[in-house]
């Protein structure tokens, strides 16, 4: 197959989308076998209205593909993108702790190798996890073992569902089929502002873990790892905790996906002599702004003909050496309450598939350091986390989140009220400055970067756009040091993976690490065995 860059209309169909690739070329579209999107973006910025930049994959006849080929102007080699695993064949079931995005995938990977794998998930599957969470959202009763960070699909379950690719590989593409296949719309495979949606990633998630059992793996949730058996350096088994019953698997390797917020499991691996060090990472709040002004300002004039929800991402550098970003910005969505421990509070955001909510949030972030952390200890910036989680907990002593408008925040004025934009965090908010609860060095950062984040986007600094926090969790502050074949230095057997171990960012980048993480298993186990025998 070849590929060209063609422009489509915002109302495009399949006629309008062969006919653009018929004049890119020029071909007649007798010549077309197939033809399918690979990538599509948005454009509205410029003259004129909107328009689609995409990238279409084309079939022709071979003798003519490798004619245009020769002319080496409009199109090129569509690379090939598909992606099976090898077969394992190693005489263990490998086990998979974690059922988030890259458990998920390392444990399907395994599975479609023949390789059988046991996940170990501590939450609950989504069916029972939906109502654990609704309990939170509405009453306030929290439990630590399964909310919106703990339980089957993990925390990137309750959120947007965004997928965010940059350049394709087979890696990449094997995640945006597998959720294509599982019930996704067949925008995932080429939008380059594809998103799932909350309301649909537990269905898409079920669908993946079924295909899992049907390839003969095994799915064991409300079992929290507690301990490994190592000797002399390599893992013989994992040791989970399931009610009042502790069990014990005999494995030889076994990958640990168990996301940003599994702070016991971390421990845990560092005492049995896994090597880590401290990260930066980000500690902010949300802001909210109403989703139509959001719209306004990001399309402008472009705005009536774009039927979504705007997005965007936002950064500056400041002069303090810190830098100021969005992050997991929700179009049309709602604030989380997102805590796993009690007495605490945490905050993230969603947005359903229609992204049709009044207002729209993003994390707004300040890079922080180990520096920062206050000590050496690897684990230092778990105790920042917490503190800050605790401080906003005390201040309105419930799961009430505190909230300021950002005029206010900005001025350093104290009010008691706010205006136009309503808080959508569910369980309630009352009015308390950022500075109450975090640092001085976010604070002073947050409001530094302000004039410059409204200059990129003007209008973004409205003045009754909505400050909710904290948001603590926006990646792991720790990395689990492993080698080039994706093993824990000194611990053979053992795969640190994902977000949790400090190797991804988000849905996709954390499901193709456990991908790569499952396939180096495989090779390392089936080659390991056929040189004993």
């Amino acid at each position: 197959m070849i590929k060209t860059e063609i422009k489509l209309p915002m109302k495009y169909n399949r006629e309008s989308l062969i006919l653009a690739a018929c004049e890119a070329l020029p071909i007649d579209r007798t010549e077309i076998r197939e033809a399918r999107l690979i990538r599509r973006s948005l454009v509205s910025v410029g003259d004129g209205k909107p328009y689609y930049k995409a990238t279409l994959a084309l079939s022709l006849d071979a003798d003519r593909e490798a004619g245009l080929l020769k002319m080496r102007k409009k199109v090129s080699e569509c690379p090939d993108l598909s992606f099976s695993p090898p077969h394992f064949r190693a005489d263990f079931r490998p086990v998979v702790v974690g059922f988030g995005p890259a458990g998920i995938f390392a444990a399907l990977t395994l599975a479609e190798a023949g390789a059988r794998p046991i996940v170990l998930e501590r939450g609950l599957p989504v069916e029972e996890r939906e109502k654990r969470i609704e309990l939170f959202s509405e009453l306030g009763i929290l439990d630590t073992e399964c909310n919106v960070q703990f339980g089957e699909g993990g925390a990137g379950t309750y959120s947007d569902g965004k997928l965010k690719c940059g350049a394709m590989d087979k890696y990449k593409m094997k995640v945006l089929s597998t959720f294509y296949d599982s019930g996704a719309d067949e925008e995932v495979l080429f939008s380059t502002a594809a998103h799932l949606g909350t309301d649909r990633l537990p269905d898409i998630v079920r669908n993946i873990r079924e295909k899992i059992i049907s390839l003969g793996g095994e799915v064991i949730f409300g079992a929290r790892v507690c301990d490994l058996t190592v000797s002399d350096g390599t893992l013989s088994a994992v040791v989970y905790e399931k009610g009042s019953e502790r069990i014990t698997l005999d494995t030889r390797a076994a990958i640990f996906a168990t996301g940003h917020s599994a702070r016991d499991t971390t421990l845990m691996l560092r005492e049995k002599g896994l090597l880590m060090e401290a990260r930066g990472f980000g500690i902010g709040l949300r802001i909210e702004h109403p989703r139509e002004y959001i719209d306004s300002i990001v399309y402008k004039d472009d705005a009536p003909y774009i039927d979504a929800s705007a997005s965007y991402h936002l950064v500056t550098h400041l002069p303090n050496g810190r830098s100021v970003y969005s992050f997991c910005m929700c179009p049309g969505g709602s604030v989380v309450a997102a805590t796993s421990e009690k007495g605490a509070i945490v905050t993230n955001g969603m947005s359903p598939h229609s992204r049709g909510m009044d207002n729209s949030n993003a994390a707004l972030l300040v890079s922080v350091t180990p520096n920062d952390f206050g000590s050496e200890d690897a684990l230092a910036g778990f105790a920042l986390q917490e503190k800050i989680e605790k401080d906003a907990y005390s201040l309105t002593g419930s799961y009430r989140a505190p909230s300021f408008r950002l005029s206010d925040f900005l001025e350093r004025w104290q009010t008691s009220s706010q205006g136009s934009v309503a808080p959508s965090y569910p369980l309630g908010t009352e009015m308390h400055s950022p500075d109450r609860y975090l640092d001085g060095y976010i604070t002073d950062s947050l409001r530094a970067a302000m004039p410059e984040l409204d200059s990129w986007l003007s209008g973004y600094g409205y003045p009754d756009a909505i400050l909710t926090g904290p948001e603590t969790r926006s990646t792991s502050p720790v990395r689990i040091l492993r080698d080039g074949k994706r093993v824990a230095t000194g611990r053979e057997g053992i795969y640190p993976a994902g977000e949790g171990a400090g190797y991804a960012g988000g849905i996709v980048s954390s499901a193709t690490d456990g991908i790569r993480s499952a396939e180096q298993l495989i090779l390392a186990y089936s080659s390991l065995d056929q040189s004993h025998r």
